[in-house]
């Protein structure tokens, strides 16, 4: 059964220096903040792990992600200059990864095509 759901989501892991944790924690807050007025989010936050961290973020399509980065940009920026960014995956149907992959092909992400399920 193929999905009609045009879900997108963002998957970026960072390596954060050790010295450096509690600034992007506060940056993670901004991120938060920020995000939190944008419409077509779907969910959005933080986890842990010692030094790594992962962003949880899901958007109604490919323009919500557009949007999020655009919005965030100048936080993003700010927050590689503490942080690696080691793993970005982006999962969603591919008529909406087709939006994505020119003008996020910088980051250089791994791209996962969504073929079956469901979303309530």
């Amino acid at each position: 059964m193929a999905t009609q759901d045009k879900c997108c989501t963002l998957v970026p892991y960072f390596k954060v220096s050790s010295d450096k944790l509690e600034a992007f924690k506060d940056l993670c807050e901004e991120f938060v903040v920020k995000t939190n007025n944008e419409s077509k989010c779907l969910y959005y936050g933080f986890s842990f792990n010692g030094d790594q961290a992962h962003c949880r973020e899901g958007y109604e399509d490919a323009e919500g992600i557009l949007t999020h980065l655009e919005n965030v940009g100048s936080l993003l920026e700010e927050s590689l200059k503490i942080a690696d960014l080691t793993r970005l995956e982006i999962h969603g149907p591919e008529e909406e990864l087709a939006k994505l992959r020119k003008p996020l092909a910088d980051l250089k992400p791994q791209f996962f095509v969504l073929e079956y399920g469901f979303r309530r």
